[in-house]
């Protein structure tokens, strides 16, 4: 299968870590020239210059995706590095504390919102005006299995990442016949930083996921790379609109 991104430009947001940076990588490795995106400068910047020093084209921007003009700056500051934009990875994404909605306020309703759904609205927006220029282009966003199904105390998270299946899909219908697929992806409990820190605090809920997953372990943040990647590059061209699932059959249920 050709997974070839030879002279094609790469965005990535939340590539400090985790599945954002193993993507990041990635696309590297591809060929790809590669803008990584994330609010941690020093952990970006780190990652960018460790592509460099290995021979690929790459640059580090900082960026909070929850800020319109930020996103705006980092496409085009994307566009004027490397020429173009022909891949798009919206990544960048947190995590809520469960807890049942009774409990929940409206700040941590707020801020899960604005980073998990309003900033896949805001980098789309900006990464198809220049790739509706282009008339070409691939965009993945980073929904989750909370994107389709519900857990208890996870109403926020899972609104947030139901949000980003319901915006791939219609931003998809926009742009099929222009060139440009737009796709999501559905991890499952994948081996982050995020995921780490989440069963520090809570580790019976960790157990229980772990009992529900059939494949018996945590999924690799190159996995998920995998899985975009090839959402992103010529083997998946009749692709549009798919949240492809990737969660080691914990949905199989």
């Amino acid at each position: 299968m050709n997974l070839s991104l030879e002279n094609k430009v790469a965005l990535v947001t939340g590539a400090g870590s985790g599945m954002g940076l193993a993507t990041a990588n990635a696309f590297a490795e591809a060929g790809a020239s590669v803008a990584l995106a994330d609010i941690n400068e020093s952990a970006v910047r780190a990652a960018a210059e460790q592509l460099v020093a290995a021979g690929h084209k790459a640059i580090a921007l900082r960026c909070d995706v929850a800020h319109d003009g930020e996103v705006k700056a980092m496409v085009e500051q994307t566009v004027s590095t490397f020429g173009s934009l022909d891949a798009a990875f919206n990544n960048a994404g947190v995590q809520s504390p469960a807890v049942d909605i009774a409990d929940s306020t409206s700040e941590e309703f707020e801020r899960v919102t604005a980073i998990n759904l309003r900033s896949v609205w805001s980098c789309m927006k900006y990464e198809l005006l220049q790739m509706r220029k282009q008339g070409s282009g691939a965009i993945v966003n980073n929904s989750s299995i909370g994107g389709l199904i519900g857990l208890p105390g996870r109403a926020i998270y899972h609104a947030s990442k139901h949000g980003v299946i319901g915006l791939t899909r219609s931003a998809a219908l926009e742009y099929a016949a222009k060139g440009i697929r737009i796709n999501a992806i559905c991890p499952g409990t994948i081996d982050t930083p995020m995921v780490q820190e989440m069963i520090a605090k809570d580790p019976e809920a960790m157990k229980e996921i772990m009992r529900e997953q059939p494949i018996g372990r945590l999924g690799r943040a190159e996995e998920i790379a995998s899985a975009v990647l090839w959402l992103c590059g010529p083997g998946s061209t009749f692709v549009i609109g798919h949240a492809l699932v990737v969660d080691g059959g914990f949905t199989v249920h």
